[in-house]
């Protein structure tokens, strides 16, 4: 006697030993003994033996027409035996009965299960909707198929082409794309990026890394929706000063400017003067809401993403020739001790005089020339020099301010500031709207501290660190960056408390010189408005309230944004250094030795890794044999060709602390200045 039953899913069928009223002792082919409620049993046979009738039978279910069966089965619940007297004769023999059995099991869409060997037919509809379910299965498969040996062959299939950013970095593992390409990559034993460059999926690379970022930041597109600058209708007051920003010349969103008075008299007001779109921008208005999505500009070389459309930017932007609202700081000095006696913030109408461009003035607005009184040091008569010339002794005066200033800073700070590496300009020569990757680079080294840049990056510090007092002297939230202390590894964090910036040095600070580039900018401008016109009572008045949860999102999301838009913009500058190396045909570098076998190059932003330079000391000098780059994955390798020093100086240990020290406060430094690291990082300076 045989037995027939359903274990685990599976049918399976064995000798029986025993049998009581209730189970029976079942013994497999394999010699397995099983213990079986007579339940259990679906069918009990004498011949043939198991191994056989599950052979025959599996053959017969697989060449039975399931829909048939459905089509004579009853309406009502049925046994599949009853389904094999319909389907084969009124004598359907043990092996029909179990081919029966498993046909109605392995066709869940035609037979619901009832209970052992019981089953219900499903509805019409729901039958119809099952084939075409399986239909559409058959299809997916045929086509991961199909596209599997495209992608292996070397080929891309269109709708992977469409996929191809969603399928690497956040895939669907469900969808026909993704299994595709992991099987192609399976079968060609290489990894799926390479898969695809092969393939020809990735027409460049720095299509590539253009389109990854805005897949990861911008997956509705970088275009604006129409928008309309809404317009500052307050009657506010012409202030009596003639201020100049200093900026590049392909900037566009000029946030600050700077004045003078008094310059003689023993007693000078120095004016800080800010674009204020807050003043037309309310919070929560169409433009409010564009601004806060992006929450800041983005930069790369030749490009740029701003944070307002460039028609909005317009009706605040600090152009020469006009009266332009501003949110002005005035602070007053001692002439000649540079001590601050007061200060004041208003809101006003600004005459902007002048915009100067540093890059054309970096070079001859010297040190020299500002502290010189000779009219010998002139400004070269390729560019129109009147304007610094008229300007010499405000220039001249807020240098002075500005070391001043500084070194005031480095005594809170306990040590002075130390920038170990150069600043570098990009300039891509863009044909079109934005590069393609291809265009020539060129890379040149800008000093740091350059006497424009120190003018304006302290009066921004003075100004961020005097309204960030203001708000909390006022009770107003804002947004801050602090620095708990210089101690490695104790990062700069934002927050909506007026807490120290040891790395600056001052007690606090806000960032609120760059609304037109920055979301917290504008932010902080909103509140500071409101202590401005409100005084005592500001608090009630600003838009954001102590503890506001809202503002803490925001420096939650702008915290995020920034820190991707940063590191996007530190890769694309990776990428154009390559193209500058090959461009040039650099086949050697001269570089200092960081660690791990990591060395900087000396002319160039470059970091890679150099074979041969794990065991040399930090700061020794080497030079390098540039190895294979790959744009894609951004990675440049050298070899050691010689060392070019002999000792290393003792102090190098302490370098790449203070270096990193440097880099963050640079940024800070920057960014408080309104240029967002134009020095090194910003479009602005790409033609």
């Amino acid at each position: 006697m045989y037995v027939l039953f359903e274990e685990g899913g599976k049918f399976l069928a064995a000798r029986v030993l025993s049998q009581t009223e209730s189970s029976m002792q079942v013994e497999m082919d394999s010699g397995k003994r099983v213990k079986l409620k007579n339940v259990q049993a679906l069918l009990q046979f004498e011949q043939p033996s198991p191994a056989v009738l599950m052979q025959q039978a599996q053959t017969i279910a697989s060449s039975m027409d399931v829909n048939l069966a459905w089509e004579f089965a009853s309406e009502d619940e049925f046994g599949f035996a009853d389904v094999a007297r319909d389907y084969f004769n009124d004598q359907a023999s043990t092996v029909e009965q179990a081919a029966s059995l498993m046909c109605l099991f392995q066709a869940p869409h035609y037979f619901r299960r009832s209970g052992k060997g019981r089953f219900k037919k499903a509805g019409a509809e729901i039958v119809q909707q099952a084939l075409a379910a399986i239909e559409k299965k058959k299809q997916t498969l045929a086509l991961i198929t199909q596209w599997t040996v495209e992608l292996a062959g070397g080929k891309c299939p269109e709708p992977i082409r469409a996929q191809l950013y969603k399928i690497l970095f956040k895939p669907d593992k469900n969808a026909p794309e993704y299994k595709a390409v992991v099987e192609a990559s399976r079968v060609a034993q290489i990894a799926p990026l390479a898969l695809l460059e092969r393939a020809g999926a990735i027409s460049s690379a720095y299509e590539f890394h253009w389109q990854r970022f805005l897949f990861d930041q911008f997956p509705k597109g970088v275009r604006f929706p129409a928008l309309q600058a809404p317009l500052i209708t307050d009657e506010l007051p012409l202030a009596s000063v003639q201020a100049f920003s200093i900026d590049d010349s392909q900037t566009t969103e000029i946030d600050d400017a700077l004045s003078l008075q008094g310059l003689g008299s023993g007693q000078v007001i120095v004016g800080i003067h800010i674009a204020a779109p807050a003043l037309a921008v309310h919070k929560d208005s169409p433009v409010d809401k564009v601004a806060r999505e992006r929450f800041s500009t983005v930069y790369m070389p030749g490009h740029k993403l701003t944070m307002l459309p460039d028609e909005v930017v317009q009706h605040y932007t600090l152009a020469e020739g006009r009266d332009c609202p501003a949110l002005s700081l005035y602070v007053t000095l001692n002439e000649s001790s540079l001590e601050v006696i007061s200060h004041e913030t208003r809101v006003e109408r600004v005459p902007i005089a002048h915009n100067l461009r540093h890059d054309q003035l970096d070079e001859v607005v010297t040190q020299a020339w500002l502290l010189s009184s000779s009219s010998e040091a002139q400004i070269s008569s390729q560019i129109d020099r009147q304007p610094a010339e008229n300007l010499r002794g405000v220039l001249s005066f807020l240098y002075r301010l500005a070391c001043h200033l500084k070194a005031r800073r480095e005594q809170v700070r306990g040590k002075p500031e130390t920038f170990n590496r150069p600043d570098y300009n990009f300039r891509v020569a863009v044909l079109g709207d934005a590069p393609q990757g291809d265009e020539a680079v060129e890379i040149t080294v800008r000093k740091r501290g350059a006497p424009l840049d120190l003018i304006v990056a302290e009066a921004m510090i003075l100004a961020n660190s005097t309204w960030g007092q203001l708000m909390a002297q006022y009770g107003v939230p804002g947004i801050y960056r602090s620095q708990a202390s210089l101690a490695p590894g104790v990062k700069v964090r934002m927050g909506t408390k007026a807490l120290p910036h040891a790395g600056i040095g001052v007690k606090s600070y806000a960032w609120s010189t760059s609304p037109l580039r920055r979301y917290t900018d504008l932010v902080n401008q909103w509140q500071i408005i409101a202590c401005a016109r409100h005084g005592a009572t500001a608090a009630l008045a600003a838009p954001f309230k102590p503890k506001d949860a809202e503002l803490f999102a925001i420096v939650s999301g702008f915290d995020t944004a920034y820190t991707a838009y940063n590191a996007f913009q530190n890769g694309m500058e990776r990428y154009w250094t390559m193209r500058y190396v090959q461009q040039r045909g650099i086949t050697e570098l001269t570089a200092t030795v960081m660690k791990d076998g990591l060395v900087r190059a000396e002319d160039i932003p470059l970091v890679l890794i150099v074979a041969g330079t794990a065991q040399l000391p930090r700061g020794a000098r080497v030079k390098v044999r540039v190895g294979e780059m790959d744009l894609l994955m951004l990675n440049v390798s050298g070899s050691l060709i010689e060392r070019l020093d002999v000792a290393t100086d003792a102090s190098d240990e302490d370098d790449d602390e203070e270096a990193s020290v440097g880099v963050q406060l640079a940024m800070d430094v920057n960014e408080a200045s309104g240029d967002e690291l134009e020095s090194a990082k910003s479009p602005e300076n790409s033609a």
